[in-house]
C-alpha cells in the first residue's frame, strides 16, 4: 500500500480512536464527584507545541497497524417497539433512534408550524401549517451561501436552532525553505466550520438571533438531550511550524466575536492513537445563551457518533494487519485483523466525562448495531471480509459488555460468508439480517448478558437494510427484492425492487415473514434504505409512509438486463398494522409535463419529496419547491403552499 494511502487511512482513522477521548471540564459539582469516583484514568493532555509536534512524527505509515476512524455510538434502546420520539401531542417527530434522544433533521414540526431547510437557496423557512387549506410562509431566515449553508436543525419549545457548514479564512502558512522559514505571498485558504446559530421563535414571524457557536471542522453530528445540544466536527491538521496554524479554532459568541485558538492543554489524545486531525465537541445550554459552550478537542477524527440520555458509546474500527507472501505467488499481501474499539463517556447537561474503554472483535455496520440495555452494551460485529484476496471469511457475532466495558457474552460465527446489513435490539431481544444471496433474519436472545444465544432464523431472498419495530412481536424490514442467476462464477444475487417485509417473531425459534410488498423494480431506491429520518410510522394511526423513487421494467426477459425506465418520485402511503400492509396510495409533487419530459432515468430535482409528516387528520409531503397537505384517511388533496 503506497504512504499516500496509508496516510489516507491514518486521517480517517483519527476520527474514531480519539474520540473516545472525550473529556469535557465538569460544569458543575455533581460532575466532578462523578469524575472523582470514576476508576478511569483521564487522558493526557497535549502540554506544548513540540509535543503535538512529536506526537504527529511518531505516526508510522508504513506500520503494521492501521486504525481506521469509523465511528460507531451506541444509543439507549427504545424500551419495547417505540423507536420513534413521542410526543402527547398529536403530531409527527422525526424517527430517532432513541426516545429522548432528539437527531437533526431536514423538517420539524410543534403542531402548529413546519420548519423546513432549504440548502438550495440557503434558507429556513417557518410554516404556518394550519388550516391545511391556508398554509403560509411565517418567516424566512437567511444565510449567505457565500459563508454558511444550513444542512440540519432543532426545534426546543421557543427555540430554533440551525447547524450550518461553513468556513474561515485563514493567515497566510509559514513554509519551512532549506531550514529557514519564508512567509509565501498571502494564501488565503478555507478552511470548513461548523456553525451553530440558535433563534429565539417565541414570535414565528420574527426570529430573533440569540447565540452563535463556530467550530473548526466539517460538521459530523450533533444530538440534543433536553435543553443540551452536543456538536460534534472533524477537522485536518495543517502542518505548520507556527502554533496557531497548527492548532484549530472556535468561536462563542457567550465569550466574544473573533476566533480563538484551542489551547494545547485543551488538546486530549490517546498514547497509542495518534494520527494527524481534530475531532472538536462543543455542549451548549440552550436555555442559557450567555453561558459558555463547554468544549473539548481530541487528536483524532470520528464517523458515527450517538448517545443515550446518559452516555456516548464511540466504538472504532482496529485494523491490524502483518505482511506475508501468497503461496505460489511471490506477492507480498497483508492479512487483516479487524477489531473495535469502545469508549465510553457519561453525559451531564452539556458535558462529558470519559468513563470506559474495551474492544471487541470485528466491525460495526452503523449506529444499530449497538444498545444498552439495562446497564449492559451488546454490540454486533462483522469479522473478516467477504471480497479481500487472502482474507479471512467474513462471520457475523454479537457481544454483550459490562460498565466497564468487558466482555460478559459472546455468540460469534453467525452466517459465515455473509456481512450484517441491518440490525436491531428490542429488549432482551436483538434481530439481525446478513446477506450474500439469500436473506437470513436472525433471531437472538440477549436476555441473559453472559450467554446470548441465536433463537431462530428465516431465510428469504431480498434482504433489509433498516428494522423498524412494531410491537413486541413484529418488526418491519425495508430493503430490496432479490434474485438469484446462476453465472459463470457462482450463483449471484442481484437486487429488484424495494421491499418492506412484516416479520412475526411471536415463535422465536421460527420467525415468519407474515406480509410483503415489492415496489418498483432493478433501479427503485429509496433514502429511508440509508437514513431511517425519511421514515413516518405512527401505530396508533395505523400510518406508514417513505419518499421513494420508483423505476419500472420495460420488458420482461427474466433476467437482471431487464430494461427499466423512471416511472414515479413521491411518497407511498400504507396502513400498517400487525398483520402487515394495505396501500393507500402515492403522492408526488412532479407535474405530468415532468413526467413527460422525464427520461428513463431521473435525477435530483427541487419537486423531490424527500419527507413525510403529519399534524392531527393532515399528511404532509415536503419537497424543496412545496408542501401538500392531504387527508390522513383518504388521501384527498386538502391545500399546497409553493415556495
Amino acid at each position: 500500500m503506497s504512504r499516500f494511502w496509508h496516510r489516507k487511512l491514518a486521517v480517517l482513522v483519527l476520527a474514531g480512536v480519539l474520540l473516545a477521548g472525550l473529556s469535557f471540564w465538569p460544569a458543575n459539582a455533581v460532575a466532578v464527584r462523578e469524575q472523582e469516583n470514576s476508576k478511569v484514568d483521564p487522558l493526557p493532555r497535549v502540554q506544548s507545541l513540540q509535543h503535538l509536534k512529536e506526537l504527529l512524527e511518531v505516526q508510522n505509515y508504513d506500520s503494521d497497524i492501521i486504525i481506521r476512524g469509523r465511528v460507531a455510538v451506541a444509543m439507549d434502546a427504545v424500551a419495547g417497539a417505540q423507536a420513534m420520539a413521542k410526543s402527547t401531542a398529536d403530531y409527527s417527530a422525526t424517527n430517532v433512534q432513541v426516545e429522548g434522544v432528539d437527531e437533526a433533521d431536514l423538517v420539524k414540526t410543534d403542531g402548529r408550524y413546519i420548519y423546513q431547510v432549504k440548502k438550495d437557496i440557503g434558507e429556513v423557512l417557518i410554516i404556518q401549517a394550519l388550516p391545511a387549506s391556508q398554509m403560509k410562509v411565517a418567516a424566512r431566515i437567511k444565510f449567505d451561501q457565500s459563508n454558511s449553508v444550513p444542512c440540519e436543525m432543532y426545534v426546543a419549545d421557543n427555540q430554533l436552532v440551525v447547524i450550518c457548514n461553513s468556513s474561515i479564512n485563514i493567515r497566510p502558512i509559514d513554509y519551512p525553505l532549506e531550514g529557514k522559514i519564508r512567509i509565501l505571498p498571502p494564501d488565503y485558504r478555507y478552511r470548513p466550520t461548523t456553525q451553530v446559530v440558535v433563534y429565539d421563535i417565541t414570535n414565528r414571524t420574527n426570529p430573533v438571533k440569540v447565540r452563535e457557536l463556530e467550530l473548526e471542522g466539517s460538521y459530523l453530528t450533533s444530538r440534543r438531550i433536553d435543553n443540551a445540544l452536543y456538536v460534534i466536527s472533524n477537522q485536518s491538521t495543517y502542518h505548520s511550524l507556527k502554533e496557531d496554524n497548527l492548532l484549530p479554532r472556535y468561536r462563542d459568541s457567550a465569550i466574544g466575536s473573533l476566533f480563538n485558538v484551542i489551547p494545547l492543554d485543551r488538546i486530549a489524545y490517546f498514547p497509542d492513537s495518534v494520527y494527524s486531525s481534530y475531532i472538536i465537541m462543543a455542549g451548549l445550554r440552550l436555555d442559557q445563551p450567555q453561558q459558555e459552550a463547554q468544549l473539548e478537542t481530541i487528536l483524532g477524527s470520528a464517523d458515527n457518533v450517538y448517545a443515550s440520555e446518559t452516555g456516548l458509546y464511540i466504538a472504532t474500527p482496529h485494523y491490524i494487519h502483518t505482511p506475508r507472501l501468497v503461496p505460489n505467488d511471490r506477492e507480498l499481501v497483508r492479512r487483516y485483523e479487524d477489531k473495535t474499539q469502545i469508549f465510553y463517556f457519561r453525559l451531564n447537561n452539556g458535558s462529558f466525562t470519559y468513563s470506559a474503554r474495551g474492544e471487541v472483535p470485528g466491525h460495526t455496520l452503523n449506529q444499530f448495531s449497538m444498545d444498552e440495555y439495562q446497564g449492559v452494551l451488546r454490540i454486533a460485529t462483522t469479522s473478516g471480509q467477504e471480497w479481500w484476496r487472502d482474507q479471512p471469511e467474513s462471520s457475523n457475532n454479537l457481544y454483550t459488555l459490562d460498565k466497564e466495558l468487558k466482555i460478559l457474552g459472546k455468540v460469534e460465527n453467525i452466517a459465515p460468508g455473509e456481512l450484517i446489513y441491518s440490525t436491531r435490539f428490542m429488549g432482551p431481544r436483538a434481530y439481525m439480517v446478513t446477506f450474500r444471496t439469500v436473506d437470513p433474519f436472525f433471531v437472538i436472545d440477549v436476555s441473559n448478558p453472559k450467554s446470548p444465544k441465536v433463537l431462530g432464523k428465516l431465510k428469504i431472498p431480498g434482504y433489509s437494510n433498516y428494522l423498524h419495530p412494531y410491537d413486541e412481536n413484529n418488526i418491519m424490514g425495508f430493503g430490496k427484492d432479490t434474485i438469484e442467476l446462476k453465472e459463470p462464477w457462482g450463483t449471484q444475487a442481484y437486487y429488484q425492487g424495494m421491499k418492506i417485509a412484516m416479520f412475526d417473531v411471536s415463535n422465536v425459534a421460527s420467525p415468519v415473514e407474515k406480509d410483503r410488498e415489492i415496489i418498483g423494480t432493478r433501479g427503485t431506491e429509496s433514502e429511508l434504505l440509508n437514513n431511517h429520518r425519511a421514515l413516518l410510522f405512527s401505530r396508533e394511526k395505523n400510518l406508514l409512509g417513505f419518499p421513494v423513487t420508483v423505476m419500472e421494467a420495460v420488458n420482461d426477459a427474466g433476467t437482471r438486463l431487464n430494461y427499466r425506465s423512471f416511472a414515479f418520485q413521491g411518497a407511498y402511503i400504507y396502513q400498517v398494522n400487525d398483520q402487515g400492509f394495505t396501500f393507500k396510495g402515492r403522492i408526488t409533487h412532479l407535474t405530468n409535463d415532468d413526467y413527460l419530459k422525464a427520461g428513463d432515468y431521473w435525477g435530483r430535482s427541487d419537486r423531490n419529496i424527500h419527507r413525510i409528516l403529519y399534524i392531527g387528520d393532515v399528511l404532509y409531503t415536503l419537497s424543496d419547491s412545496m408542501i401538500q397537505a392531504h387527508r390522513i384517511d383518504d388521501l384527498e388533496f386538502l391545500g399546497s403552499l409553493s415556495f
